[in-house]
């Protein structure tokens, strides 16, 4: 029998279920036994998996989802973590849910300094500036590079890891305004663009985490132009907007 905490957040009791169905789905066929713990802690779902397979169960889960490392041991100086974004509050640094919560609960944040030379190619912009054209917002999920761990100050240290400022690169890259929708299932994001005739105005959509999407939107498509609507039929979803024209416009200054 192992206990585990998915690295997938939840916004609403409805989505423990769908995430249930998708791990069913997912060890079908091995001689598992899967359940869940309790309620989500902080909008983390533990699950516990038993059984013959359980080894192979883990690793299709693992790849799949996703585990948060729990507790401090867990993290290591360099290591690459997912987390997600909790607070935007502060104008020096961005903190980042990276599920470390037993005994206590450690946040990884990251400089200001760092998100402008990663960012914004060193321009001294204010961490609400670059959130507001990155479509940075609490619980997306980003990538990020342990730099240092204080565990006096119960802090881990860290940047964007390499793989996350590459795919803001190649976002900016596409000229493509991206809208960011926070707490929604893939079928909801689909059906609810459908619903609202929008599907030619998007090109793709990218999943970020079970309950989190980027929809590319078309070449000469405000993304800033859907919030409302998008709003207004997903009313408990969290919208942001990434602009790349933008981003260029701030960077050629």
């Amino acid at each position: 029998m192992t206990e585990r905490t998915l690295l997938a957040r939840i916004y609403q009791h409805s989505q423990v279920n769908q995430i249930e169905k998708k791990l069913q789905h997912l060890i079908e066929g091995l001689d598992v036994a899967l359940k869940v713990i309790g309620e989500p802690t902080n909008g983390w779902m533990k699950i516990d998996i038993s059984g013959e397979d359980e080894a192979v169960a883990l690793n299709l889960v693992a790849k799949e989802i996703g585990f948060c490392p729990t507790s401090l041991d867990s993290v290591q100086k360099f290591s690459t973590l997912k987390g997600y974004i909790s607070n935007l509050k502060d104008s020096e640094e961005l903190t980042v849910d990276v599920g470390v919560f037993e005994p206590n609960t450690f946040y990884a944040t990251l400089k200001l300094r760092d998100l402008q030379a990663q960012l914004a190619d060193g321009k001294r912009l204010a961490l609400k500036e670059i959130s507001e054209l990155f479509g940075l917002c609490a619980d997306l999920p980003i990538t990020i590079k342990v730099t240092n761990l204080n565990e006096k100050e119960k802090r881990i240290e860290a940047e964007l890891a390499t793989a996350q400022v590459e795919k803001y690169w190649l976002w900016r890259e596409s000229l493509l305004d991206r809208l960011i929708i926070i707490g929604a299932s893939l079928n909801e994001v689909r059906e609810s663009l459908n619903y609202l005739g929008l599907t030619r105005d998007v090109v793709s959509i990218e999943a970020l985490g079970m309950f989190e999407h980027a929809a590319a939107c078309k070449l000469g498509t405000d993304a800033a132009g859907l919030l409302g609507l998008v709003g207004r039929e997903l009313r408990t979803v969290r919208l942001a907007v990434f602009n790349p024209r933008k981003i260029r416009q701030v960077m050629e200054a």
